[in-house]
């Protein structure tokens, strides 16, 4: 069961194997919010965002962050009878947690719903409760699956489970849509659809497992293990708790705020599920950033046991300039294009500035993933956590201010400012224990004449597009085919100037998923310099 006895091809392959299911699950989960806001508008929107923090951040919390802590903690243990003991004191601590959260959220709805200013929450937020008794044992058997390599059930049940959610989510609108169910209603169908996706990722752990021989149990230390658990799951799942605290956060603060400054009840539901609509954008965002980031740590956090930790430092350097370029790329791309994509995916242009600001959020991200998950695997797990906090303080204490004074747009500003002095801190940060220059000035400078060349080009297209070559057009359509288009024309000119620029090496492009096309395009298009 030791970790140690793993090779580096089997742990890169596993590695690997769960970057796969991470893709899909972020584009499953990110892609399904569009049609399902355009089944239930803007007000359906607001109901599912206010709510899904509260289930978000437990779920993140055990799933991932004690499902690694689990992993870590068996592969680490002496013997399979010490193992069963760490795995009983654990599954024993998850439930306690999750009884007293459940608890806690079905006894005080009513209370955290007139906290948000809208009681008819409560039966939502009631229902969503029930996912947190499922959750103790995913995240131990996930945990035992992870710590042997065995990552093909984890990934089964991954990608199962937020499936499942999707069709629920989206059938069972649609049918309760055609039934005239209220928009409360439906926001409850959701936490069910939540629940049932984490039964079947249950069921599925629990038939692999069943396929296992049962083993003697060892005496340990239960608060040791209770304090270790918590300690690894909180940092390891810190930088994507971030995301969904500041969610939270929006959800108390956000729709008051509206109503405060004026706004009617109604007006700031719907300006709130607008607001909204930046969530399922940004993940797309930083989809990339964060994925590329999960495939090269573990080659981190292999070559840091090796040369005093210097044989990964050409690999930190490569997770952040990876991360930041395609997160740069995705950020430019988004706020040049998002009236059109704003009407394509959600039907009209409401909020785009705020949604502009809201996309700057990527940048910074881009930045905050990397370098959490480098000081992570590093065993640096208290500085970065620190950090985050201060990022929620802020974030925090500047939202309804914020918002009374600028609407939506302030909301996404406070959230984009907080991300900001995060990523500049954990910068500064990282700098106290890895001097080296994460990438050249040079770099930086090709890409700020990569998003100029962006610009340029796509403004006048998108212009002279929408007004002349789509203007037949209906107007979503017109702004459907003028997104994508400028998608792909930006996406081509970005690619061209960072390629023929050389800031990434062949050599580089080929540790990266699917980067053997771009190093092949590279040598191309470089040939006559070399």
């Amino acid at each position: 069961m030791a970790l140690t006895k793993w090779n580096m091809k089997s742990f890169m392959k596993g590695a690997s194997i769960l970057t796969i299911a991470a893709i899909i699950v972020k584009v499953l989960s990110a892609v399904y919010r569009v049609p399902f806001q355009n089944l239930v508008g803007d007000k359906g929107f607001y109901i599912y965002q206010q709510v899904y923090p509260f289930i978000g951040i437990f779920i993140v919390w055990t799933s991932s962050g004690f499902a690694v802590a689990v992993s870590k903690m068996l592969a680490e243990s002496k013997n399979p009878r010490e193992a069963r003991g760490i795995l009983r004191v654990s599954l024993a601590y998850l439930l306690v947690l999750s009884v007293g959260t459940f608890l806690l959220l079905r006894s005080g709805s009513s209370f955290f719903a007139e906290l948000m200013g809208d009681t008819a929450l409560a039966p939502v937020l009631q229902a969503g409760a029930y996912i947190v008794l499922v959750l103790p044992f995913l995240a131990v058997l996930k945990g035992v699956f992870q710590s042997e390599g065995q990552m093909i059930p984890v990934a089964i049940s991954n990608v199962s489970e937020q499936l499942f959610r999707v069709i629920i989510v989206l059938a069972g609108t649609w049918i309760a849509i055609r039934a005239g169910t209220s928009l409360y209603k439906i926001g409850e169908i959701t936490m069910w659809a939540a629940v049932t996706g984490e039964v079947v990722g249950v069921l599925i752990l629990t038939w692999f497992f069943l396929q296992r021989k049962s083993l003697a149990v060892a005496t340990v230390k239960p608060w040791q293990v209770m304090k270790d658990l918590t300690k690894i799951s909180i940092g390891v799942s810190a930088s994507s708790l971030i995301l969904l605290v500041f969610q939270l956060v929006d959800s108390f603060t956000i729709y008051n705020a509206l109503v405060e400054a004026g706004a009617m009840s109604e007006t700031a539901m719907e300006m709130k599920g607008v607001y909204d609509r930046g969530q399922p954008l940004a993940q797309m965002g930083i989809l990339l950033a964060s994925t590329l980031a999960l495939a090269l740590v573990p080659l981190i956090a292999h070559h840091a046991t090796k040369n005093d930790g210097r044989g990964a430092l050409p690999f930190i350097g490569l997770t952040f300039r990876t991360s930041i370029l395609f997160g740069w790329a995705a950020t430019i791309g988004l706020v040049l294009v998002l009236p059109f994509v704003n009407e394509m995916l959600f039907q009209s242009r409401a909020g785009s500035v705020a949604l502009i600001i809201f996309c700057i959020q990527i940048f910074w991200l881009s930045i905050i993933l990397p370098l959490t998950a480098i000081l992570q695997g590093s065993g640096k797990v208290r500085g970065p956590l620190l950090l985050m906090l201060l990022g929620i303080v802020i974030k925090l204490s500047t939202t309804p201010l914020m918002v009374r004074q600028y609407g939506i747009e302030g909301a996404a500003a406070s959230g984009t400012i907080s991300f900001a002095v995060v990523a500049v801190l954990l910068i500064l940060y990282f700098k106290r224990f890895w001097r080296f220059p994460l990438a050249s000035r040079r770099f930086y400078i090709v890409l700020i004449i990569a998003g100029v060349a962006m610009a340029g080009v796509l403004i006048p297209w998108m212009l002279l597009v929408d007004s002349w070559l789509f203007d037949g057009l209906s107007s979503r359509t017109s702004s459907m085919f003028t997104a994508l288009s400028a998608v792909t024309i930006g996406a081509i000119i970005f690619l061209f100037v960072i390629l023929k620029s050389r800031i990434m090496k062949e050599k580089e492009w080929y540790l990266l998923p699917f980067g053997k096309r771009l190093a092949t395009a590279q040598l191309w298009l470089t040939k006559n310099r070399r």
